[in-house]
C-alpha cells in the first residue's frame, strides 16, 4: 500500500516499543525467563564456539561453518535480547532514531547470515554423502573461507540496502512501535512517507535471500536421500541421518517461524501472534541450536569430554 505524506509529519528523535503483552503482575516472572534463555544462549554458542577452536578433530569445514553459526546466533539474540530486557524494567522503553535503524541493520544482517550459512551446511552435507571421495578436494579451506566471506558481504549489501531506504522515510508523531523491537514492517506502519520503493525491493529482494535458499536446502536434501536409498547397508543410512539430522532440525526451527510470520499472516490478533513468533526465532531458536547440535553430535560430545578431561588434570 502506497502511504501518502500527511500534514501532521513530524521529525522523530526516538521510537517507543510496545514490547511484549504481558500483564503487569507477571513482567518479573518473564523477565527471569527471558534473562535466563539469553544467558543460556550466550553460554551455549560460546562453548560450540570455544571446543571447535580448542579440538583439532573439529577443524573441518562442517564444524567450521557450525562455528560461524553459533557466532551469528550468539549475535542475532544480542541483537533484540538485552534492548528487550532492559525496557521490561523501564518505565519508558524507548528507543532513539539512530538506535532503532542499527537494531534493524544487524537483526537483518545476521538472520540472513543464518539463512545463507543454513545453505552452505546442506551444501557440505550433500558433497559429503554424494561425493565421499572429492570431499577433500571440493571443500578446500579456501573454498570454504570464501563461502564464509561471500555471506558475510551479501547479508551486509542487503541490510544496508534496507536501512539506507527506511532512513529515507519520514514518519509521523505516532511514534509507537507495535512491537519488542525495531521491525521493519512495524516501522513501515509508521511512516507518512511513500512506502512503495521499500516493500517493491522487499519483494524483489525476497527471492535470492530467502526463497532460492530454501529451495537449494531441499534440493541438497534429495539429492541426499536419493543416494542414501542406493546403499542397503542399514548402518550406513543410520549414520548418514544422524549426521544430517541436527543440521534438519535447525533448518525446521528457523524456516518454520519464517514462514508463520510472513507467508501464514493472521487477521485476528496478528500483532500478538507476529511477537510471539518472533519471540521463536530472536530467543528460543538461537538457544536451542547448541542443545540440537551437542545433543545429536557424538564428535561434540567426545569434545566436550576431552577439553574437561585435560582441565581436570592441568588442575
Amino acid at each position: 500500500m502506497i502511504r501518502m505524506i500527511m500534514k501532521n509529519q513530524t521529525i522523530i528523535s526516538s521510537f517507543i516499543l510496545r514490547g511484549l503483552p504481558i500483564p503487569p503482575e507477571h513482567q518479573h516472572l518473564f523477565y527471569a525467563l527471558f534473562l535466563v534463555m539469553y544467558l543460556t544462549t550466550v553460554l551455549g554458542n560460546l562453548i560450540i564456539i570455544i571446543l571447535i577452536l580448542l579440538d583439532s578433530h573439529l577443524h573441518t569445514p562442517m564444524y567450521f561453518f557450525l562455528s560461524n553459526l553459533s557466532l551469528s546466533d550468539l549475535c542475532f539474540s544480542s541483537v533484540t535480547m538485552p534492548k528487550m530486557l532492559r525496557n521490561m524494567q523501564s518505565q519508558v522503553p524507548s528507543i532513539s532514531y539512530v538506535g532503532c535503524l542499527t537494531q534493524m541493520y544487524f537483526f537483518m544482517f545476521f538472520a540472513n547470515m543464518e539463512n545463507f550459512l543454513l545453505v552452505i551446511m546442506a551444501y557440505d552435507r550433500y558433497v559429503a554423502i554424494c561425493f565421499p571421495l572429492h570431499y577433500t578436494s571440493i571443500m578446500s579451506p579456501k573454498l570454504c573461507v570464501g563461502l564464509v566471506v561471500l555471506c558475510w558481504v551479501i547479508t551486509m549489501l542487503h541490510s544496508m540496502l534496507h536501512t539506507l531506504l527506511l532512513a529515507r522515510l519520514s514518519f509521523c508523531e505516532d511514534n509507537m512501535i507495535q512491537h519488542f523491537f525495531c521491525d521493519i514492517s512495524a516501522l513501515f506502519n509508521l511512516a507518512c512517507s511513500d512506502i512503495f520503493i521499500n516493500e517493491l525491493m522487499i519483494f524483489v529482494l525476497a527471492g535470492p535471500v530467502i526463497v532460492i535458499p530454501f529451495l537449494l536446502i531441499i534440493v541438497s536434501y534429495v539429492q541426499i536421500v536419493c543416494s542414501i536409498l542406493k546403499v542397503s547397508s542399514a548402518r550406513v543410512i543410520h549414520k548418514v541421518f544422524s549426521t544430517c539430522g541436527s543440521h534438519l532440525s535447525v533448518v525446521s526451527l528457523f524456516y518454520g517461524t519464517v514462514i508463520g510470520v510472513y507467508l501464514c499472516p493472521s487477521t485476528n490478533n496478528s500483532t500478538v501472534k507476529e511477537t510471539v513468533i518472533a519471540l521463536m526465532y530472536t530467543v528460543v531458536t538461537p538457544m536451542l541450536n547448541p542443545f540440537i547440535y551437542s545433543l545429536r553430535n557424538r564428535d561434540m560430545k567426545k569434545a566436550l569430554i576431552s577439553v574437561l578431561y585435560k582441565k581436570k588434570i592441568s588442575l
